[in-house]
């Protein structure tokens, strides 16, 4: 037998641990696919922190300078999972700079820095691996980089964040409000206590930019994302989609058409058919339409340490058997393209307006003629009975295009004395 890859941790949490436990339990399947053993031998924590069980357990030395371990020369491997941007960049590229491969789940930073990182782990001839920043437990830019390889992906749709799935399940299935699906979310550990990036869909969003330069080649920046999360989404807009035939859910979707690609975060109306429409609770699941295969759906927990441990251990591997063949030095992914963003007025969908008018006749006319002046009109209606005040008027535009919809908020703002409620976009069938 080869002696084994010796791997340093930075980090020493739920998933630092997770990682110790899937290449322990799963020794022996690791052994004979790579030909010998692969240890983590030194793991980096802070000063503070007291893992001296979890140290004894496992059998490795806890160090709290990085040098202990960028300086030892039986470490090849460095897996990152200390999460934030800081000091991970640093430590990451100091790592690589030493000559160390690199495996890391840092969403956040690859979303950011991904390219920076990229390319000094090229300069540098050593691997920089990352399937767990993306729905923790789902191989998915893996499976986009080798098995869709010979396709051409026209869309990718990811149910990419399971705090707020979770949430929306709740209000769809069990009709409760954003407020107490939160607190409950919270309570199960599902939801930090501060859930900004979650329910503002800024997590989502990371992941997207990272799948988007995976399916199309192209290096999108957050600020090119648009984003909108569920925060404050009426319970009774959830109701209303689900009785026309609709599940809202938080979709990221990384869509081309032609040469360019519109990259978006937000709640989206899924018909009820739709494979996605099916994914409830804190579970993921990427919907990836190709002209090869045309569609196909991967499912999975999108966190946990074990799934998460579990991608980092297969990018240890992957690692590896490359060092093995000297192949070190290859990106992730090879495929690049010039970043082309898809203009408002050529970004078409359909849309669900929720509207709050006075409860007095003539009120629906004003609508209607902001919809024909504005060449939209509308495929379903719903109005709520109102209080004798105010009355909630629902409907479903025929597919436009952004601009036209941006010029119909605004008129509905100049114009009438409605409130908007909601504004989603509805997928196509």
């Amino acid at each position: 037998m080869e002696k084994a890859v010796k791997v340093g941790l930075l980090g020493l949490g739920v998933v630092g641990t997770g990682v110790l436990e899937i290449l322990t339990d799963h020794q022996d399947k690791i052994e004979k696919s790579i030909g010998g053993p692969l240890v983590v031998t030194k793991a980096l924590i802070r000063p503070e922190e007291d893992k001296s069980a979890i140290a004894e357990k496992y059998n490795l030395d806890l160090v709290t300078e990085l040098d202990a371990i960028l300086n030892d020369p039986e470490i090849s491997i460095v897996v990152e999972v200390m999460g934030r941007i800081e000091p991970a960049k640093t430590f990451i590229k100091k790592a690589l700079m030493a000559g160390k491969n690199v495996v890391t789940a840092n969403k956040d930073l690859l979303a950011q820095h991904g390219s920076e990182l990229v390319n000094l782990a090229r300069e540098q001839q050593r691997n920089l691996y990352y399937e767990a920043s993306v729905a923790g437990g789902i191989p998915i830019l893996r499976t986009i980089a080798n098995s869709l390889a010979a396709d051409d992906i026209t869309e990718v749709l990811g149910i990419v964040n399971g705090t707020t799935n979770y949430m929306l399940t709740k209000m769809v299935q069990e009709h409760r409000t954003y407020d107490e699906t939160l607190k409950e979310a919270q309570e199960l550990g599902f939801a930090e206590s501060d859930p900004t990036n979650d329910v503002d869909g800024i997590d989502a969003a990371y992941k997207m930019v990272i799948l988007s330069k995976f399916a199309f080649g192209m290096s999108i920046t957050m600020d090119q994302v648009k984003i909108k999360g569920i925060r404050g989404l009426a319970g009774e807009d959830v109701t209303i989609a689900d009785q026309l035939g609709y599940t809202v859910k938080l979709i990221g979707s990384t869509v081309k058409k032609d040469d360019t690609i519109s990259v978006e975060v937000g709640p989206i109306l899924v018909p009820h058919e739709h494979p996605l429409a099916s994914i409830h609770n804190e579970m993921n699941a990427v919907f990836v339409k190709s002209s090869g295969i045309g569609e196909s759906m991967y499912y999975g927990p999108g966190a946990g340490a074990r799934p998460t441990a579990t991608s980092i251990v297969a990018d240890l591997m992957t690692i590896v058997n490359k060092m093995k063949k000297n192949t070190v030095g290859h990106r992730f992914t090879g495929y690049t393209q010039p970043t082309k963003l898809t203009s408002p007025e050529d970004n078409i969908s359909k849309y669900f307006l929720s509207l709050e008018m006075p409860d007095e006749p003539g009120q629906f006319l004003k609508l209607a003629e902001i919809m024909t002046q504005t060449k939209v009109g509308f495929e379903q209606v719903v109005q709520e009975k109102g209080d004798g005040e105010s009355a909630r008027v629902v409907l479903i535009t025929h597919e436009t295009s952004e601009t036209k919809m941006a010029t119909i908020q605004q008129e509905i703002k100049e114009k009438t004395s409605y409130k908007l409620l909601s504004l989603m976009k509805v997928m196509g069938e």
